[in-house]
C-alpha cells in the first residue's frame, strides 16, 4: 500500500497519490528570473488542471553539481529562493527545489514544501537526516550509482527523523562514462518499500559531460520512456521543461520544450488508464 503524501495550499488540502491519475512535477531546471517562473508555473498549471493531474513545480534556486566550475550556478540564493515562495503564493501549487546541504535544507524549507535530495548526494546521511527534520516532503533521487534495493537505507535515514513524507526517483543509472539507462525493474523494486515512486524522464536522457564539461543530452527520448514507466506503474512523473530551452540557463539539451507538454500528458494518461484496468 503506498503512503499517501499530501501539502495544504491555500488552505486546501493537495494529495499526489491518486489511483486513477499520477501526478506531475515539472518546471524549468533552475529559477531563472521571477517571470519566466510564474509563467512556467501558470502554464503548467492550467494544464495539470485541464488534465486532472496533481501539480507540483520544481526548480533549483542553486545547481551545485555542475562538470565545470564555470556552469551557471544560480541568480542569487535568497533572489532565488523568494521567487519560488512567489510562485507558490500566486500560483497556488505546491513547490520543489534540491537542497545541497544540511544548512540549506533548514533554509529552503522556509520557502518550498517539497526538499530534494540530488542524485549524487543520494547517500549523505546528514543531508536527508536535515531534510527530515524539517518536516517537508522529502524526495530523494536515487543515485546513478545504486541499486534500486539500496534505496530502503535511505528511507530510513528520513524515517529516523520521525518524518515518512518521503517520495523516491528513478532517474537513470550510469551505464559508460557518458550515457544513462534506465532500469523498468527499479520501479517494482522501490514500489515495494511502499512510499510514491516518480520517474525523472528528463535528466534520464542526460549525457553527463559529454560537450566540453556540459551534459547533452536525447529529449527524442522522453516520451518512449515515460511511456514505459507509465506503463510499469509509476506514482508520479517528474519532467523538466522551458519555453525555450535553447535559451535555457541549465540543462539546455534534456528539457522539453513547454509546447509539447499537454500532447505528451494525453498520451501518456492513455497508457496509464489503459494500464491501471489491469493492476
Amino acid at each position: 500500500m503506498t503512503k499517501e503524501i499530501s501539502v495544504i495550499i491555500d488552505g486546501k488540502t493537495v494529495s499526489f497519490v491518486n489511483k486513477s491519475k499520477f501526478f506531475l512535477i515539472a518546471g524549468p531546471c533552475a529559477v531563472e528570473s521571477e517571470r519566466l517562473s510564474v509563467e512556467t508555473a501558470k502554464r503548467i498549471k492550467d494544464i495539470s488542471l485541464r488534465l486532472k493531474l496533481p501539480f507540483i513545480f520544481k526548480a533549483s534556486y542553486k545547481k551545485a553539481n555542475r562538470t565545470s566550475g564555470s556552469s551557471f550556478r544560480s541568480i542569487g540564493v535568497i533572489e532565488s529562493l523568494d521567487i519560488l515562495a512567489t510562485v507558490r503564493e500566486k500560483v497556488k501549487v505546491p513547490v520543489l527545489t534540491d537542497i545541497h546541504s544540511e544548512i540549506e535544507a533548514e533554509i529552503a524549507a522556509e520557502y518550498v514544501d517539497v526538499l530534494q535530495i540530488p542524485a549524487f548526494l543520494s547517500r549523505q546521511t546528514e543531508i536527508l537526516e536535515a531534510a527530515g527534520e524539517t518536516g517537508k516532503i522529502v524526495n530523494i533521487k536515487k543515485g546513478q550509482f545504486l541499486s534500486p534495493n539500496d534505496m530502503i537505507h535511505q528511507i530510513k535515514k528520513v524515517e529516523s527523523t520521525g518524518n515518512k513524507k518521503i517520495m523516491l526517483t528513478e532517474r537513470g543509472t550510469t551505464f559508460g562514462y557518458q550515457n544513462l539507462v534506465v532500469d523498468m525493474r527499479s520501479f517494482e523494486i522501490m514500489k515495494k518499500f511502499g512510499y510514491p515512486v516518480v520517474f525523472d524522464a528528463t535528466h534520464s536522457v542526460q549525457m553527463p559531460s559529454k560537450e566540453n564539461g556540459v551534459s547533452g543530452g536525447n529529449p527524442e527520448f522522453i516520451e518512449p520512456l515515460s511511456k514505459a514507466a507509465v506503463a510499469v506503474g509509476i506514482n508520479g512523473l517528474f519532467i523538466e521543461t522551458h519555453p525555450n530551452p535553447k535559451k535555457a540557463l541549465s540543462d539546455a539539451s534534456s528539457m522539453l520544450p513547454l509546447n509539447k507538454l499537454e500532447s505528451i500528458l494525453k498520451r501518456l494518461l492513455s497508457i496509464h488508464l489503459a494500464s491501471s484496468q489491469y493492476v
